[in-house]
């Protein structure tokens, strides 16, 4: 099992700010420009396997660059393979 994380490709960024959930939490606009976002994130993707039965696949972290109260956002695939907060 791999449980090292994985840095973000563009094209998963890009997927990344169209998730209305993540634009909610950082404010972004329709023009936000996914590799801008990136410079100010903290991002990785985990090849992720719960212990037993459960969720097998993508799990995303983004951390702003600020440390505070705030927790991490955590996103996983949903079952027609689209990215979804958890």
């Amino acid at each position: 099992m791999d449980n090292r994380p994985h840095a973000l490709t563009q094209d998963e960024w890009k997927e990344i700010v169209g998730i209305q959930a993540v634009r909610d939490a950082w404010g972004l606009g329709d023009d936000t420009d996914a590799i801008e976002f990136a410079s100010v994130v903290y991002g990785a993707r985990f090849d992720f396997v719960q212990g037993g039965p459960g969720y097998v696949g993508d799990l995303y972290v983004l951390q702003g660059d600020a440390i505070s109260e705030t927790k991490p956002m955590m996103l996983k695939r949903d079952g027609n393979g689209n990215l979804m907060a958890c």
